[in-house]
């Protein structure tokens, strides 16, 4: 599969979405159903086959080409022999004792694993999912990042993540949140694609308001994604009021300051009309004083936005330690009288190594033992 272009300065050019398999086939998953017409005017079928197909995939979540009793033996034969139909296997699963959170560890056609969250909330069924395998961004107190970026998901593969998601759940998804490993932003052709998809009358036909797109702050994508026409949620991880303190927890504040940031979501919010919400991840002694919760009062006070505050989980390859509650507390209490929209997120799957990476990590940790 072909990996985006680094240019010099650090930004990535795409090249396009990934809409074929590491084989070079076809990926039926990936593709609109005006392209999936397309590809089947090429090998010579009806238009309506397409069709067919695409409610197969998107629908009736078909895993295979032998479940489309609708289309001819033949016609079968073909797909299978010619096209690619991503169908995600669970690698391992995880089921929190405490709130019922269901961690998925899913392996990839190329042998990689990636994994996605399933959470139960009042208001509905909401999946974190991956756009990354691994993720090149850095931020210090993340495990996706340890080992740095594999490659790319392809619009397919993130798709798959929810719709296997609903199957092994038997529950309709309503809310899907790209915080997952990887930046979003990163792979922003295939994300978008993703988007598009699986807010489809055509397809699942989530709600756009129901889907969140999380990035560190790559200012160029932020301000193109702007322009996309969609009206999902940008989530901004902060993680600091100054760029001093962002700057040792995120590399990527070294090459865009939060000024460039800020202003970018600022014309996102004034493009979009969509509230912007800010992650703001409490690690004890670095970013959880007051002194810190003023600064961020005074740098976002004008966005209307919200405010999240996640006690950071820590993982054993760095020192950071979760702010106690009190600070956290006292943290909220002091945006909130500033006039800040600000939630405490609820720590969802704690005992099953709920952060970004920590399950992939750990299985591929025991994979390089078992070798």
């Amino acid at each position: 599969m072909e990996k985006p272009e680094i240019r010099d300065n650090g930004e990535v050019h795409e090249k396009g979405p990934d809409l074929r398999d590491s084989t070079g086939r076809p990926d039926l998953k990936s593709m609109t159903q005006e392209e999936l017409s397309a590809l089947f005017a090429q090998m010579g079928e009806k238009p309506f086959r397409a069709k067919q197909v695409y409610q197969w995939l998107h629908q009736k979540l078909a895993v295979s080409f032998e479940q489309m009793s609708s289309l001819s033996k033949a016609l079968r034969q073909s797909l299978e022999e010619k096209t690619s139909l991503t169908s995600l296997k669970v690698a391992g699963e995880r089921i929190s004792k405490i709130d019922g959170t269901r961690k998925y560890l899913f392996a990839l056609e190329d042998g990689n694993v990636i994994e996605s969250v399933w959470m139960q909330y009042h208001h509905g069924n909401s999946v974190c999912i991956s756009s990354q395998v691994g993720c090149r961004m850095g931020c210090r107190f993340c495990a996706s990042t340890l080992d740095g970026l594999e490659r790319n998901l392809r619009a397919s593969e993130m798709l798959d993540q929810v719709y296997s998601i609903q199957k092994l759940t038997g529950e309709r998804v309503s809310n899907i949140v790209i915080m997952g490993s990887g930046e979003p932003m990163d792979n922003y052709e295939n994300v978008v694609r993703f988007l598009r998809l699986i807010s489809s009358e055509d397809g699942l036909n989530i709600s756009q308001r129901n889907l969140t797109v999380s990035t560190c702050g790559l200012v160029p994508q932020i301000r193109r994604f702007a322009q996309e026409g969609l009206q999902v949620t940008l989530a901004l991880s902060l993680h600091a009021p100054n760029d001093q303190v962002r700057k040792t927890l995120m590399p990527i504040a070294n090459r865009y300051p939060l000024k460039e940031v800020l202003d970018a979501c600022r014309y996102y919010y004034e493009t979009t009309g969509r509230r912007l919400t800010f992650e703001y991840s409490l690690v004890r002694g670095v970013n959880d004083n007051l002194q810190e919760a003023r600064a961020l009062a005074r740098l976002i006070g004008g966005f209307h936005g919200h405010v999240n505050l996640i006690p950071v989980n820590p993982i054993k390859e760095r020192d950071f330690v979760e702010s106690g509650h009190r600070a956290v507390q006292d943290f909220k209490n002091l945006l909130e009288k500033s006039g800040i929209n600000v939630t405490i997120r609820r720590e969802m799957g704690r005992d099953i190594g709920g952060a970004c990476g920590q399950l992939r990590k750990s299985f591929l940790e025991k994979e390089g033992q078992g070798r």
